[in-house]
């Protein structure tokens, strides 16, 4: 083996490496919405928590990636430590797929059908279909579409320019008695775990491995051990996840190692006994890459058959490593984790949901202001303003993240959501900036005793239900992405922006014969004004569904154009002028 060898098996392992990563980051963000609904269905059976983890693992190619996720889960609150045991497991037999599909390259025969299976014939099509798609398609699914083919492409020609690097290795002694020394147990274990550990990925270095024995000089003796290795190196992305975690998290990437190094422990020791009492005639062949397929496959399957039964021990011992601290208080669980950045889709996923909690939060404010204006009561004020502080913490943490999580390579649609919701984390905290303001006026008008004429507070009662009803509708149709409500919206705003101008000059008028004092009109401006105002907001948030949903981000243009020549919106007009006429 030359120099030139030794690079070229560089240079293999690097397209390799890379063509995994840019393969599965973009499986990430294809499968982005199912991977979201997947994980939203979970339940804490054994079995649904299994198969979650092996779908997942099975769609991401990484069940590094997936054991991340679910420490981001475990510490956001989303996921218990007893759930989490089940996906890890799981986990751990979905990320065998990736092995048998670069067992692919190990397919030998004159067949045409069997050498139309060889990679080699398969993938320079990927290839030229994949960056057909890249370069010339404008929609980002297609593009992601065309990047897995590429992305594979480019791992599969890497692989075979491993095992071509290699193949001149059959005639080195040194190699051989290399592989030889690997037939220990316990030093093919240790090598297959600080392998792993190093890329980060079984899923590679099961691929590594199955390049080399493409050279016929790996044998099943040492090939075994060093699969057991693999799943403890695989670890190691869990544990550096989980620093910084809270408790809970951490004892989620504790049951990971503990899972692997327990299986690897007890199946390794078999596998020494049969090796020293049998010593089957198997162990001294050649591996073959559907050999190494079977063998990873099968070593993952017998752990999760010995520890699925015993998940709960695996829990009390995650607890009894990690445990709780005496005389402290309980841990804040993050709403926001970091760690889920790292699959965008379910990232995006959680800030929906959160910023879905943040309306109700604040929408539940704001009528609360406007039962306090009735019906006023310390606590009801108080809880209007900490739902107000809750809003501002939403808005922060949400602001920030969201952020973050635009500047990472997401698709057109998931680009455009993150947008919206920036958007209208904005809005939803101004309304409950207002449900205070409005709470405040009712305190001035209960301190100073002021009142208003019962015109007024007919008229104050009809507004009242006008913003509720466009409160409830904006509501619905940010929850719901229902653009039937959010168009409703707009015309609403229009009959509660004519309403505020004819209460203000039925007040003066009032004011003018001596109804109403010059101090409750100030008031009452007030109260109008943080009315219209929170129906600005609302218009604001039915305008961010339609234009997500319309692929317009001109707020103000898609109004005027819904409003211009509409038909439905003049009736809609009509009929809530109608409804809340004074």
């Amino acid at each position: 083996m030359t120099i030139f060898d030794v690079l070229t098996l560089i240079g293999g392992l690097c397209l390799f490496l890379f063509g995994m990563n840019i393969m599965g980051q973009a499986l990430e963000r294809r499968a982005g919405a199912k991977l979201s609904s997947i994980l939203g269905k979970l339940t804490s059976g054994k079995l649904a928590g299994f198969l979650t983890g092996l779908g997942v693992t099975a769609v991401i190619q990484s069940s590094s990636a997936t054991t991340v996720m679910v420490v981001g889960f475990v510490n956001s609150g989303l996921m218990s430590l007893k759930q989490a045991i089940n996906v890890i497991m799981g986990a751990n037999v979905g990320t065998t797929v990736t092995a048998w599909i670069l067992s692919l390259g190990g397919i030998s025969g004159d067949n045409l059908f069997v050498q139309l299976l060889k990679p080699t014939s398969f993938t320079p099509i990927l290839a030229l279909a994949g960056i057909i798609l890249f370069m010339f398609c404008k929609s980002s699914k297609k593009k992601d579409v065309g990047t897995i083919l590429l992305g594979f492409a480019t791992l599969m020609f890497g692989m075979d320019t491993m095992s071509g690097a290699v193949a001149g290795l059959q005639n080195v002694p040194a190699f051989t008695s290399f592989f030889t020394m690997f037939t220990n147990p316990v030093l093919g274990m240790l090598a297959g775990a600080i392998l792993t550990a190093i890329i980060q990925s079984s899923s590679a270095s099961v691929g590594i491995l199955q390049a080399l024995a493409l050279s016929g000089l790996v044998p099943y003796g040492a090939t075994i051990p060093i699969i057991m290795g693999q799943n403890i190196g695989t670890c190691v992305t869990a544990l550096l996840s989980s620093i910084g975690a809270n408790k809970n998290a951490r004892r989620a990437a504790v049951v990971h190692l503990s899972f692997n190094v327990i299986g690897t422990i007890v199946w390794l020791t078999v596998f020494a006994i049969i090796q020293a009492v049998v010593n089957p005639a198997i162990l001294g062949e050649n591996a073959t890459s559907a050999g190494i397929a079977i063998c990873h496959s099968a070593f993952n399957i017998l752990c999760t058959a010995l520890l699925m039964p015993m998940s709960g021990l695996l829990e009390k011992l995650a607890n009894r490593i990690v445990p709780d601290s005496k005389g402290k208080t309980e841990e804040k669980q993050s709403i926001l984790d970091e760690r889920l950045l790292t699959t965008p889709a379910v990232a995006l996923e959680r800030c929906r949901a959160l910023t879905a909690q943040m309306a109700q939060v604040a929408v539940g404010a704001l009528r609360d202001s406007l039962t306090a204006l009735t019906d006023y009561t310390p606590a009801l004020a108080e809880r209007v303003r900490e739902a107000e502080n809750e809003t501002d913490k939403y808005e922060d943490v949400l602001g920030t993240y969201l952020v973050k999580l635009s500047s990472l390579q997401i698709g057109d649609t998931d680009s455009a959501e993150a947008a919206k919701l920036l958007r209208v984390i904005g809005d939803f905290e101004r309304i409950s900036d207002h449900s205070v303001n409005i709470v405040e006026s009712a305190e001035e008008l209960r301190e100073k005793e002021f009142a208003f004429s019962p015109d007024a507070k007919k008229e104050l009662q009809v507004l009242c239900g006008a913003v509720n009803e466009i409160l409830d509708l904006s509501l619905r149709s940010f929850a719901d992405n229902d653009v039937d409500s959010a168009s409703l919206v707009e015309p609403l705003e229009q009959v509660i922006d004519n309403l505020k101008e004819k209460l203000r000059s039925n007040h003066i008028r009032r004011m003018q014969q001596g109804d109403c004092t010059i101090e409750a009109g100030f008031v009452w401006s007030d109260l109008l004004t943080n009315l219209e105002r929170t129906s600005d907001h609302c218009s604001n948030i039915a305008g961010c569904v339609v234009d997500t949903l319309h692929g317009n981000l001109d707020l103000h243009e898609s109004l005027r154009e819904f409003r211009r020549d509409s038909e439905e919106y003049d009736r809609e007009y009509k009929r809530y002028s109608k409804k809340y006429a004074i």
